[in-house]
């Protein structure tokens, strides 16, 4: 269990860090130019890395949405679900902490 939940805690905060980071920084400094399509990739290109990198190991939810909807459609065990969100939840604020 502990693999997979520090699998949850680096793929989510690879996410933020990764697509989250780049909108911030398109917001921030539009002349740097990598505009919407940049965010864009930036977000499917984290997610494509963690999905190798992680998803035979947890899953890749990479996201308590992800993981809930999974648990109401009977594919997630319940006794799993607040760690994971949890996980999540972590990596997320620790992916956001590079940019305070």
């Amino acid at each position: 269990m502990s693999k997979k939940l520090g699998a949850e805690f680096i793929g989510t905060f690879w996410l933020v860090l990764g697509g989250c980071g780049s909108a911030v920084l398109a917001a921030g400094f539009p002349e740097v130019g990598i505009g919407l399509l940049g965010v864009s990739l930036a977000f499917g290109l984290t997610v494509l890395t963690m999905a190798f990198a992680i998803g035979h190991i947890s899953g890749c939810h990479l996201n308590p949405a992800v993981s809930f909807g999974l648990w109401a459609g009977g594919r997630f065990s319940g006794k799993e679900l607040a760690p994971y969100i949890i996980a999540q939840v972590l990596g997320g604020l620790a992916g956001a902490e590079f940019y305070l």
